[in-house]
């Protein structure tokens, strides 16, 4: 079943356009890693399906899905040292678009954090700062928040950034049993083409007037083939 469709999806900012009819179905289940060079169009795609920013052209469809349910982690997240918040307080703060009217976190928001840290075996820093924290910790915190905001369908902006090949290791060794033990949708842009770390099933290749989707397997032939 489609989570989202995509449909000659035309985005771009003031009218310069930088991508352009875009087709594609995102299916249950489907672990699809975005590639391309710089400037190609990877982050801008993932803004026009979170919703902040607004077609030219075409619509992404969503099946039984809403929008702010989407699990969303940014290329980069800073945290102001002079604020020194936990891990618990940063992950909590993914559940805020189930709050609706209240006004505080209710057992059943610290519930769904506690459930997150747990699955990501984090549980043990949640009192600490998250400003204390490695680089590879502080990448499982925040993606423990994007859990938080759903069960369906995570959207990882280069989530290995800065990371040693260990920590990345772990990170895409996490992510992975996400998309296999837990059924959530991933959808990650990466620029680490090395073959052992194309994880998923599927490659959105972005390259200008040049647009592959299909399966790793087909994706690593069509590079050798090039």
């Amino acid at each position: 079943m489609s989570l989202i469709e995509i449909k000659n999806l035309t985005l771009g900012y003031d009218k310069h356009i930088v991508l352009k009819n875009i087709n594609i179905n995102i299916e249950e289940n489907d672990f699809i890693c975005i590639v391309g060079p710089n400037g190609s169009g990877k982050s801008t795609l993932v803004k026009g399906i979170l919703g902040l920013i607004k077609p030219i052209k075409g619509k992404v469809i969503y099946n039984g899905l809403k929008q702010n349910f989407i699990g969303y982690m940014p290329q980069e997240t800073k945290v102001d040292s002079n604020f020194p918040a936990s891990v618990m307080e940063i992950v909590l703060s993914g559940t805020l678009n189930s709050l609706g009217f209240k006004s505080f976190y209710s057992k059943k928001e610290k519930d769904v954090a506690i459930n997150n840290l747990k699955l990501l075996g984090i549980e043990k820093l949640k009192n600490k700062s998250f400003c204390d924290l490695s680089g590879g910790q502080r990448q499982k915190v925040l993606l423990a928040r994007s859990l938080c905001a759903t069960s369906k369908l995570l959207i990882l902006d280069e989530p290995s950034n800065n990371l040693d090949s260990k920590s990345k290791k772990e990170l895409y060794e996490t992510i992975g049993e996400l998309n296999r033990k837990n059924g959530i949708t991933i959808i990650m842009i990466t620029h680490d083409l090395d073959h052992n770390n194309l994880i998923g099933n599927k490659i959105l290749s972005l390259r200008e007037d040049d647009i592959f989707f299909g399966s790793v397997d087909d994706f690593i032939r069509r590079v050798h083939n090039d």
